[in-house]
């Protein structure tokens, strides 16, 4: 392919030099190869207009800045191949889309954003499409699903250029069928830009990310891109949390842009849940759609699947799915990997890992677990932490959250990063004070899960959360292997072969 084709409708300010062929698109200058492109465009942190040399070195045979010192550099060089746009990932989206023959035209994707649910939704909804005999292609935070394939996911969101290449081979495999998350980042970044999505679904939004977007107003400006077509055009169909007070602000968006909107929720929507049987195996209740009533019947537990489940099957019954076809599949889904996972070595109390991560999902997950050990006077063990170099202003916020619900707290790191953990241990431990609620601290994340399982009794339940799914810990010295679940195993054994199981 020409390089004047792989520019073939992307918006280019200025070009000079030859068309030579195009063997490949990259934006990472470490990828380059003999004949590629390399899009070298400014990022957060590192600006890709400072590699172009180390590209050329390693084979480019063109350059799209995004950078006007850049081209008037280059530009110069008869030999060399240079265009210049005025965004750099919108041009990265739409030369991947022509190098890689626009799948997305191919796929009917569904797009899951907000700030708590994304994974678990994205992962139901995938579900209840292979259930329907659709082959699928997903992309998430804790992996990317190829036909059947899995491989591993470095971001919830790919940069535009991966996210086409996991298309096109999905296409190539016979997937009809996309899900993905799409977070805050990827819309404020235009990681996203072109990319047609037939249904979108927005979950909930909460206190989060403000370390990047500085405002919840900025927050939901980002998660409103979605919504209002400012990356391409709207969705067929937008599938909005109705009890959330951000769903009606997007449906108003939503619907300017001429995009169907189904409304869900347990106080009202078109989606909506009735006579709520919550239980610690499974629960029931009564869904009322558009289309009719069923009662549903799921492994799943706790109220906030309740809400998860409600927008997966609004989404699945705006992909074509009939509500029967729904209401079977669902009965079917297993639970999701870090998603209120249980480890289980014959304890007689429970341990579970969870992805909460925010003040508010983590208030959910107390909740849930306090419905679940009611029945026989148990007790709620909380173990969390709070990212390093991330919004300090939530960590307070977190604490309060696990001071008002649990019995025991156990404060802990979570992916310090370049900070001292003791140092945000002592940001958390505003939002405990004046509550009274027993508290430990320990920085040493495997001690510290260690030290929860020990204090629990029979009956009791044991929150490990915070990292949920991850499988490494972060710390300023580098990245570690670390897995929540298999370390609260090991601890578990350990008590039993000690003999000091309760």
């Amino acid at each position: 392919m020409r390089y004047s084709e792989i520019l073939a409708g992307v918006e280019v300010l200025e070009r000079s030099g030859p068309d030579p062929e195009i063997a490949g698109v990259e934006y990472d200058s470490r990828r380059v190869g003999e004949g590629a492109l390399f899009v070298a465009m400014r990022g957060e942190t590192v600006d890709g207009n400072r590699y172009i040399a180390s590209a050329f070195e390693k084979g480019a045979a063109a350059i799209l800045t995004d950078s006007v010192e850049t081209m008037a550099e280059w530009s110069s060089r008869p030999e060399v191949a240079i265009a210049r746009a005025p965004h750099g990932r919108q041009a990265l989206a739409g030369a991947a889309a022509n190098f890689f023959a626009h799948p997305e035209r191919h796929l009917a994707v569904s797009g899951v954003t907000g700030t708590n649910g994304k994974t678990t939704t994205a992962f139901l909804l995938e579900g209840l499409m292979q259930r329907a005999s659709r082959k699928t292609v997903l992309v998430g935070t804790i992996e990317c699903h190829l036909a059947g394939q899995v491989l591993p996911s470095p971001h919830t969101t790919p940069e535009s250029r991966d996210l086409l290449d996991l298309f096109r081979r999905g296409v190539d495999a016979g997937a009809t069928e996309a899900v993905m998350e799409v977070s805050s980042h990827a819309l404020a970044q235009g990681r996203v830009f072109g990319i047609p999505y037939d249904v979108a679904i927005f979950t909930n939004l909460t206190r989060d990310h403000l370390d990047f977007h500085g405002t919840m107003k900025e927050y939901f400006a980002a998660k409103r891109k979605l919504f209002d077509a400012s990356l391409g055009r709207a969705p067929r169909v937008s599938v909005l949390n109705a009890d959330d007070p951000h769903g009606e602000q997007l449906a108003a968006y939503a619907r300017e842009q001429g995009s169907e909107v189904f409304t869900y929720g347990m106080n009202g929507g078109d989606f909506r849940a009735e006579s709520v049987e919550l239980g610690s195996r499974g629960m029931r209740f009564h869904l009322h759609t558009p289309s009719g009533a069923a009662q549903v019947t799921t492994k799943l537990v706790g109220r906030v699947n309740v809400y998860n489940l409600l927008g997966v099957s609004a989404a699945a019954m705006a992909r074509g799915l009939a509500l029967e076809e729904v209401v079977a599949a669902i009965a079917t889904l297993p639970s999701v990997p870090g998603r209120f996972q249980t480890v289980d070595e014959g304890q007689p109390f429970a341990v579970v890992v969870d992805y909460a991560h925010t003040d508010d999902a983590l208030r959910n997950l107390i909740a849930l677990a306090r419905d679940l050990v009611r029945d026989h006077n148990g007790r709620v063990i909380t173990m969390f932490g709070c990212g390093g170099d991330r919004d300090r202003t939530k960590r307070p916020l977190m604490g309060r959250a696990a001071a008002e619900g649990s019995d025991v707290v156990v404060l802990t790191s979570d992916n310090p990063r370049s900070e001292e953990p003791e140092a945000i241990l002592a940001d958390i431990l505003p939002g405990l004070a004046g509550l009274g609620t027993p508290y430990t601290q320990e920085p040493d994340r495997t001690r510290a899960i260690h030290a929860a399982i020990r204090a629990a009794r029979p009956g009791d339940i044991v929150l490990l959360a915070g990292k949920g799914h991850e499988k490494t810990q972060t710390l300023r010295q580098g990245t570690i292997p670390f897995d929540d679940a298999a370390v609260a195993a090991a601890a578990l054994r350990e008590m039993k072969d000690s003999g000091a199981t309760p």
